[in-house]
């Protein structure tokens, strides 16, 4: 399990929200709950995709950090391991 750093920041509007060590996972929500969901989602999506193109995951940095977060928590990744075992070809 990967821990990394989320920050909210509240406006008028909503919700701002970030993953600090995770560069590009940045959502905007109604509320803080919304804004917890849709951020685990994309923090989901970021490190699927940077498994996809053999990228390497951002170590996560708990020195991140945001002055002007309204609110920081920790925000956990659980990467699952699978095998996929591909059936020989049948030959006629």
């Amino acid at each position: 399990m990967l821990t990394d750093n989320a920050m909210y920041r509240f406006a008028n509007s909503g919700v701002h929200a970030e993953v600090l060590d995770f560069h590009g996972t940045i959502i905007c929500a109604e509320s803080l709950p919304e804004a917890r969901r849709l951020l685990v989602e994309a923090l989901v999506d970021m490190a699927e995709t940077s498994l996809l193109l053999d990228e390497p995951l951002p170590r996560p940095d708990s020195s991140c950090t945001d002055p002007d977060a309204d609110l920081e928590e920790p925000i956990h990744l659980l990467l699952t391991a699978v095998s996929r075992v591909r059936p020989e070809a049948v030959v006629a």
